[in-house]
C-alpha cells in the first residue's frame, strides 16, 4: 500500500452514505470519510457538504493493514474550525415551581404498597 498516515492526497467521491462518503484515491484504492470527519460541527446531510463526482482534498488519519480500510477525514484540513453554540439548557418542568422531590415524597408510600402486593399475588 502506497498511502501512509497523515499523507494529504487527492481523491473523487464515488459514493455517499448517512454514515459518510466513499472517496477513490487511484484506480484500486477507495477510502471512506466518516461521516464525523467531513467537516467540523455537526453535518446533518453530506449530500449538503458533498457531491458524488467531486474532486476533493483529504487526508489520512488510519489504515487498517490487514482488511485494506482507509479512513479519510476533510476536517483536519481546515483551517478555521466551527465552534459549537452552548444551546439553551430546556427542562422537562417548569423550573420555577421549585417542587423538587415533593411529587415523588408523596407517591412513594402508594409505589410501594402496590409493589407489596403484587409481591403477595
Amino acid at each position: 500500500m502506497t498511502y501512509k498516515i497523515g499523507q494529504i492526497v487527492s481523491g473523487k467521491v464515488t459514493g455517499i452514505q448517512p454514515y459518510g462518503a466513499f472517496v477513490a484515491l487511484d484506480a484500486q484504492t477507495q477510502g471512506l470519510i466518516h461521516v464525523s470527519e467531513i467537516q467540523s460541527g455537526f453535518t446533518k446531510n453530506i449530500h449538503e457538504v458533498l457531491q458524488v463526482g467531486e474532486e476533493i482534498q483529504v487526508q489520512v488519519i488510519d489504515i487498517d493493514f490487514y482488511t485494506k480500510k482507509i479512513s479519510l477525514s476533510r476536517r483536519t484540513l481546515e483551517d478555521q474550525f466551527v465552534q459549537v453554540l452552548n444551546r439553551r439548557k430546556r427542562y422537562f418542568t417548569n423550573k420555577n415551581k421549585k417542587i423538587g422531590f415533593y411529587s415523588i415524597e408523596m407517591t412513594l408510600p402508594i409505589w410501594i404498597e402496590e409493589a407489596l402486593e403484587m409481591l403477595e399475588e
